[in-house]
């Protein structure tokens, strides 16, 4: 009787790569996730809603990936990426926005964002995006100029009153000219009402602004206001 064959052993299928979707829009947040789902070796674990619900979701599972929403409301998401960062989770951190002005992505990669993506990107790019998260690398939507932030010897250009701003008081700007309130930017960038109001200061001070109004009008000028209901 002829020996039995041995039965070649399969080798496992590779673990998919974990995503976590953070976005307070539902239909937004549903769409991310289908859209990642349907990228070859990508699974999406998590769907929330805040920044908060992120942030313990990172804290308890550590996916791989987190994307998240730049306008997620209870705590910014620039907050979220530096605690991740600060607990040396091993989750990389991408923000998703409609904001393409320069200084805006500047700070979020300079909060250790591994990258930034555009909503009106599209599905290719979100998988390009995925793929270079993975493999260590940064990516920033292609519609987005970073290079023109330095000129041709590699120093930043200084022209622009905004690079004037340091990241703190550029996250303080950014959300007074939403309309929100001192108490509240406080809470979500973890600082006391007097730190909020120092900050406040300073930057109209650089700007040469001198009430949240100006403040509005500029920004608008700028392209720099989310104004969605």
């Amino acid at each position: 009787m002829p020996a039995a064959q041995p039965i070649p052993l399969r080798s496992p299928e590779p673990c998919p790569t974990e995503v976590l979707i953070a976005d307070e829009l539902t239909l937004v947040r549903e769409g991310l996730a289908a859209l990642c789902n349907a990228i070859n070796g990508f699974r999406v674990v998590a769907k929330v809603g805040t920044a908060a619900s992120a942030l313990a979701e990172i804290q308890k599972t550590e996916p791989n990936i987190a994307l998240l929403d730049l306008g997620l409301s209870d705590l910014a998401a620039t907050e979220v990426i530096r605690r991740v960062r600060q607990e040396g989770l091993r989750t990389r951190c991408a923000v998703v926005s409609i904001r393409k002005d320069r200084k805006t992505v500047l700070e979020v990669l300079r909060t250790g964002a591994c990258g930034y993506l555009l909503k009106s990107s599209t599905s290719e790019q979100m998988a390009d995006a995925l793929s270079q998260f993975t493999q260590g690398g940064i990516y920033v939507s292609p519609q987005i100029e970073v290079m023109s932030l330095f000129d041709g010897s590699g120093r930043k250009q200084a022209e622009d009153p905004l690079e004037l701003l340091s990241s703190r008081e550029f996250q303080v700007f950014s959300l007074l000219v939403e309309g929100i309130r001192a108490k509240e930017i406080a809470a979500r960038l973890s600082l006391s009402p007097k730190t909020v109001d120092t900050y406040r200061s300073s930057l109209m001070r650089k700007l040469d602004i001198h009430d949240v109004a100006g403040l509005v009008k500029f920004a608008i000028r700028r392209d720099l206001a989310d104004l969605r209901p």
